[in-house]
């Protein structure tokens, strides 16, 4: 193996399985208890048929193709939340008990104040944390600088390559756990590599890293061959995908219940321009399963679930009107997901207002009246007793709101 084979092969490990730049404390245990998992769902999923406005007759008028019927024993209307709010049909089995249960709520009008109304630009800027229209420091995300505060060395960013949301001075590893036993090095590999940058300053690192990936790989085979089994049962017609997030949640789970006090996982394909569906279709597909995978996830954390709490956001909402295409464009406002074992949830939280033709951002869109920073601000606070100074080195200049969930 000559030596640009073995670096190409040393960059696979790094962008598949273990992540740069390795954490010098990968294994320690986190300082806290309370666990935080980030869901992003990148290409602005359509929140106004997630969190249905059932008391709007205008939301009807806009939505001729692709609305949500009204509560009622009909099993593709609207799932009644309040006299107002109605959930997705497709979340009937998965988020719909949580709610009940006191352990889901949702914040409507919520997102960033950023009108480029670009995927990239306004993901970059909701991951960075920063003030807009300021200096831009692409290499500072807040959960990297809330990790900091909880002096805790066990944040994990669960994707192929570090997000800005997890760059800075605190070491973050990162895996993208369906990935993790592809693009692998053998032992010959390994050694050669750990020869390398022996008795350099990134031996340790390479050493911890190579040791995640080495449990993330075992956990994988052994869970595979359960599943194995399980498909030779039943004949595999109902097997859970290789590639669905249920399976990605599971194994997120089980690594953040034991070590990982911090979490991100991004989800894609929320861009619904053309035939974006109603009760069924396309949106409605992935909604259900983004359920299935977050009722997954509580399960797999068991008695962590009541110290734990996941927060489901995206980076702008879409067009309060269907378009000509029956789908949704870009917009503004969106409506975010709390969900968790120790939430004070069952309630729709949050600045509000009612929904007409008049009070639309721009004619257009859902209008943003709960700033995101405050917003994740007031949940940081709550969840970890941080103080005033703590949180302005997360969000540096922000008044955080503290909404009662937590």
């Amino acid at each position: 193996m000559n030596r640009r084979d073995l670096l190409k092969s040393f960059a696979a490990l790094s962008a598949t399985a273990v992540g740069l730049p390795f954490s010098t404390q990968l294994m320690a245990m986190p300082a806290t208890q309370n666990r935080f998992l980030l869901v992003f769902l990148r290409g602005a999923y359509d929140a106004t048929n997630l969190l249905i406005p059932t008391s709007s007759q205008f939301y009807y008028d806009s939505r001729p193709n692709i609305a949500i019927a009204k509560p009622g024993t009909n099993t593709n209307a609207a799932l009644e939340l309040s006299a107002d709010w109605g959930l997705h049909p497709a979340l009937r089995d998965t988020i719909y008990p949580m709610f009940k249960a006191g352990e889901a709520s949702f914040i409507p009008f919520a997102g960033i104040d950023d009108l480029s109304r670009s995927h990239f630009e306004t993901q970059d800027s909701i991951e960075m944390g920063q003030a807009l229209g300021g200096t831009r420091n692409f290499q500072s995300g807040f959960l990297n600088r809330l990790a900091m505060q909880l002096n805790a060395g066990s944040a994990m960013s669960f994707t192929e390559q570090l997000p800005i949301i997890l760059r800075g001075d605190t070491k973050v590893s990162n895996a993208a756990l369906l990935k993790a036993g592809k693009n692998s090095l053998d032992d010959r590999q390994s050694k050669i590599i750990t020869q390398m940058y022996g008795n350099t300053k990134l031996e340790k690192q390479v050493s911890d890293g190579f040791e995640v990936r080495g449990e993330v790989v075992q956990n994988m085979k052994a869970e595979e061959q359960s599943m194995q089994k399980m498909m030779n049962n039943d004949g595999s017609r109902d097997a859970i995908s290789s590639k669905g997030f249920e399976l990605e949640a599971k194994r997120i789970a089980k690594m953040m219940r034991d070590k990982y006090a911090l979490g991100f996982v991004d989800i894609g394909g929320w861009d619904t321009h053309v035939n974006q569906g109603g009760a069924s279709g396309v949106l409605a597909n992935k909604l259900e399963e983004l359920g299935r995978g977050l009722a997954a996830y509580k399960t797999e954390m068991g008695s962590m679930w009541k110290n734990t709490t996941v927060v489901v956001i995206s980076e702008f909402g879409r067009t309060f009107r269907e378009n000509g295409k029956q789908g949704t464009d870009h917009g503004h406002g969106s409506v975010y997901w709390v969900l968790g074992g120790g939430i004070k949830g069952g309630r729709i939280v949050g600045e509000q207002q009612a929904l007409e033709a008049a009070t639309l951002f721009q004619n257009r869109d859902y209008p943003v009246l709960n700033e995101y920073r405050a917003v994740l601000g007031g949940l940081f606070a709550g969840i970890y007793g941080l103080n005033s100074r703590q949180m302005d080195q997360v969000f540096a200049g922000v008044q955080t709101r503290d909404l009662g969930l937590v």
